[in-house]
Protein backbone atom coordinates (compact mmCIF):
# COMPACT_ATOMS: atom_id res chain seq x y z
CA UNK A 1 0.00 0.00 0.00
CA UNK A 2 1.97 3.16 -1.46
CA UNK A 3 1.50 6.03 1.46
CA UNK A 4 -0.20 9.59 0.67
CA UNK A 5 2.72 12.09 0.52
CA UNK A 6 -0.64 14.50 1.84
CA UNK A 7 -1.04 12.86 4.80
CA UNK A 8 2.68 11.93 5.63
CA UNK A 9 3.41 16.41 5.36
CA UNK A 10 -0.09 16.72 7.63
CA UNK A 11 -2.36 18.48 5.00
CA UNK A 12 -5.63 16.29 5.88
CA UNK A 13 -5.63 16.72 9.55
CA UNK A 14 -4.53 19.49 10.96
CA UNK A 15 -4.27 21.15 14.48
CA UNK A 16 -5.04 25.11 14.32
CA UNK A 17 -2.91 27.61 16.54
CA UNK A 18 -5.39 28.43 19.04
CA UNK A 19 -5.69 24.71 19.83
CA UNK A 20 -1.99 24.26 19.94
CA UNK A 21 -1.67 27.64 22.25
CA UNK A 22 -4.67 26.07 24.61
CA UNK A 23 -2.56 22.80 25.25
CA UNK A 24 0.84 24.88 25.49
CA UNK A 25 -1.28 26.88 27.74
CA UNK A 26 -2.19 24.04 30.05
CA UNK A 27 1.36 22.17 29.84
CA UNK A 28 2.25 25.58 31.39
CA UNK A 29 4.73 26.17 27.90
CA UNK A 30 5.72 29.47 26.73
CA UNK A 31 6.41 28.92 23.07
CA UNK A 32 7.90 31.92 20.78
CA UNK A 33 6.21 32.43 17.31
CA UNK A 34 8.88 30.25 15.80
CA UNK A 35 8.12 27.58 17.97
CA UNK A 36 4.45 27.85 17.60
CA UNK A 37 4.80 27.22 13.78
CA UNK A 38 7.19 24.55 13.40
CA UNK A 39 4.51 22.60 16.23
CA UNK A 40 1.43 23.30 14.17
CA UNK A 41 3.38 21.66 10.89
CA UNK A 42 5.13 18.68 13.24
CA UNK A 43 1.36 17.83 15.07
CA UNK A 44 -0.31 17.83 12.09
CA UNK A 45 1.51 15.43 10.54
CA UNK A 46 1.62 13.09 13.57
CA UNK A 47 -2.38 13.91 13.56
CA UNK A 48 -2.63 12.79 10.11
CA UNK A 49 -0.06 9.62 10.27
CA UNK A 50 -2.35 8.59 13.25
CA UNK A 51 -5.69 8.98 10.85
CA UNK A 52 -4.05 7.01 8.32
CA UNK A 53 -3.87 4.21 10.48
CA UNK A 54 -7.64 4.05 11.01
CA UNK A 55 -7.48 2.54 7.61
CA UNK A 56 -5.67 -0.50 8.80
CA UNK A 57 -7.63 -3.72 9.16
CA UNK A 58 -7.00 -5.10 12.25
CA UNK A 59 -10.24 -7.57 12.80
CA UNK A 60 -9.12 -10.58 14.17
CA UNK A 61 -5.88 -8.82 15.90
CA UNK A 62 -6.05 -9.76 19.42
CA UNK A 63 -4.89 -6.77 21.39
CA UNK A 64 -2.07 -6.14 23.58
CA UNK A 65 -0.20 -4.34 25.90
CA UNK A 66 3.06 -4.93 24.67
CA UNK A 67 4.98 -5.85 21.31
CA UNK A 68 6.57 -9.06 22.89
CA UNK A 69 5.07 -11.60 24.92
CA UNK A 70 6.04 -10.70 28.43
CA UNK A 71 6.02 -12.79 31.74
CA UNK A 72 5.79 -10.79 35.61
CA UNK A 73 9.58 -10.67 36.73
CA UNK A 74 8.27 -9.59 40.18
CA UNK A 75 9.05 -12.25 42.99
CA UNK A 76 6.93 -13.80 45.23
CA UNK A 77 5.99 -11.87 48.52
CA UNK A 78 7.42 -13.70 51.04
CA UNK A 79 7.37 -12.70 54.88
CA UNK A 80 10.91 -12.48 55.77
CA UNK A 81 12.20 -11.04 59.38
CA UNK A 82 12.57 -7.01 58.89
CA UNK A 83 16.36 -5.55 60.10
CA UNK A 84 17.40 -4.91 63.49
CA UNK A 85 17.83 -1.19 63.89
CA UNK A 86 21.65 -1.07 63.88
CA UNK A 87 21.69 -3.22 60.85
CA UNK A 88 19.63 -0.69 59.16
CA UNK A 89 21.57 2.31 60.34
CA UNK A 90 25.23 0.58 59.89
CA UNK A 91 26.12 2.49 56.34
CA UNK A 92 24.23 5.55 57.55
CA UNK A 93 26.51 8.46 57.40
CA UNK A 94 24.99 10.58 59.93
CA UNK A 95 22.72 8.87 62.91
CA UNK A 96 20.99 9.99 65.69
CA UNK A 97 18.97 7.71 68.53
CA UNK A 98 18.20 5.25 66.07
CA UNK A 99 17.62 6.98 63.17
CA UNK A 100 18.59 8.55 59.74
CA UNK A 101 20.02 12.03 59.88
CA UNK A 102 19.40 13.94 56.32
CA UNK A 103 19.73 16.98 54.85
CA UNK A 104 16.84 19.66 54.87
CA UNK A 105 15.12 20.15 51.39
CA UNK A 106 12.89 22.42 52.40
CA UNK A 107 13.76 26.09 52.66
CA UNK A 108 13.02 28.03 55.16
Amino acid sequence: MKQDDSAVRGENMKITKEELLHVAHLARLDLDDAAIEKFVDQIGTILAYVDQLKSVDTAGVRPTSHAIALTNAFRDDVLKEHLDTETALANAPEKNGGSFIVPKVVGG
